[in-house]
């Protein structure tokens, strides 16, 4: 075989090993610089959009379920010892900013909000008081946008959910007149049939009140409503605290125990010198 093909040849081998080389770094990259961007959204480095990043964490908005759904996992940023679902707290906050600029488009009586899961009643409730929005909890009457029959049918054109299982017939309903529909979906829930997600735990009062706190505070704005906008603790229906690390609580209860010993030898060594100077006397 002839020097040169033999050169060519080695030359084309280099070249496609060194294409897959680059295909390989091209595919590892991504997972690196999705990692960094994770660790530096949970150390605080990166800032939300809509409220502070300790808003998320005191309501628990960013804690899913033990369960993953294929579609879900793409926003989970890792699971706990206990194995509940850790979403991404940067992108809690992105889709639900996305969510409420979708929102706003629609006025009061163009939409309807439907929350059968007890947990979410207060805030919803408050939400619809502010805004002036149709609410459904409870039970949603089926077929009342789809049945002309129904002495209580009436149109819209917009629905939200709060739940995607619990609040189905509605969605059902939502998808047999073709309105667009929002959703809050946890890590166990599907987001087919749902044109805009917002994901957040959507069993806590805590992570629905701020949810709903914040979409009054923003649709209140686009609209001019002059109304005093409840305090998110309001919302919630109960007093937000930010539980500090266990590791932090671990240190704290070393260094109380550490003082208690300390206190305890001190008495001793107070008691012995009194003891001597009575003796002494």
């Amino acid at each position: 075989m002839p020097k040169r093909i033999e050169e060519a040849k080695i030359d084309e081998k280099n070249i496609k090993e060194i294409e897959e080389t680059s295909e390989e770094i091209k595919e590892e990259k991504p997972k690196k610089l999705k990692k960094k961007k994770d660790d530096e959204i949970h150390d605080g480095k990166e800032q939300t959009i809509l409220t502070s990043l300790e808003d998320y964490i005191k309501t628990a908005a960013y804690l899913g379920t033990k369960v993953i759904t294929p579609t879900m996992r793409k926003y989970v940023y890792r699971r706990r010892l206990d194995g509940l679902a850790i979403l991404n707290t940067l992108l809690v906050d992105k889709k639900l900013k996305d969510a409420i600029n979708f929102i706003v488009q629609y006025k009061p009586e163009d939409w309807i909000l439907v929350c059968k899961r007890e947990a979410g009643w207060r805030a919803v409730k408050m939400f619809s008081e502010l805004t002036g929005v149709r609410l459904f909890t409870k039970k949603y009457p089926a077929g009342i946008i789809t049945n002309i029959k129904l002495p209580n049918f009436f149109e819209t054109k917009m629905m939200f959910v709060c739940d995607p299982w619990m609040d189905k017939n509605a969605l059902n309903d939502a998808v047999n007149v073709k309105i667009p529909i929002v959703g809050i979906c946890d890590t166990n829930n599907h987001t087919s049939n749902l044109d805009v997600v917002i994901i957040a735990n959507n069993k806590s009062n805590k992570s629905l009140g701020l949810i709903f706190w914040l979409l009054s505070r923003e649709y209140m704005r686009t609209y001019g409503i002059d109304k005093p906008l409840p305090s998110l603790e309001d919302f919630a229906g109960e007093e937000l605290i930010l539980e500090e690390p266990k590791k932090k609580k671990k240190e704290k209860k070393k260094e109380e125990e550490l003082k208690t010993e300390e206190q305890k030898i001190e008495e001793r060594m107070r008691a012995l010198g009194k003891e001597e100077v009575e003796e002494g006397v």
